[in-house]
């Protein structure tokens, strides 16, 4: 019985998601609990901010991933993505990941129509039709462009 509640809440749940951030409009925020083997071993927490046309998505990451009392994997992280009529405008974004720091910091650049990067694994520019990946935007499914 357990197990056909929980296909049933899996059934149901994808015909209520939504891919664009202004279809948060009306949540404040969301907390996920990450377990392995039926203990926490960490938490994503995102909030949301309403400003005029602007959303703010707040989110902070911390999870340990360990094995036989080892530590298998280790992220914690800080970002703030900016949204303005449902198109991302800003990014930025700092990670410690198994003790390595990774950042990233994007801006739209509304006169060249394009996405200026400057991160840790790339500094560049990206065109607008490239779609940047995020969990609110279910346009990365239909873009014609990579970068």
């Amino acid at each position: 019985m357990y197990k056909f509640v929980i296909l049933i809440i899996f059934l149901i749940i994808p015909l209520n998601s939504f891919g664009h951030v202004s279809h948060y409009k009306n949540i404040k925020e969301i907390e996920m609990e990450v377990f392995k083997d039926g203990k926490s071993i960490g938490y994503s927490k995102y909030k949301f901010i309403k400003r005029n046309n602007l959303i703010e998505v707040h989110n902070m990451t911390n999870f340990e991933l360990k094995v036989f009392g080892v530590k298998i994997f280790v992220i914690k992280s800080n970002g703030i993505e900016i949204y303005k009529d449902d198109k991302l405008i800003s990014f930025k974004s700092e990670t410690l990941q198994n003790d390595k720091k990774k950042y990233v910091n994007l801006i739209y650049d509304e006169e060249k129509k394009k996405y200026n990067i400057k991160g840790s694994s790339y500094t560049g520019e990206a065109n607008q039709e490239c779609i940047i990946g995020n969990w609110w935007n279910h346009r990365i499914l239909q873009s014609k462009k990579t970068n």
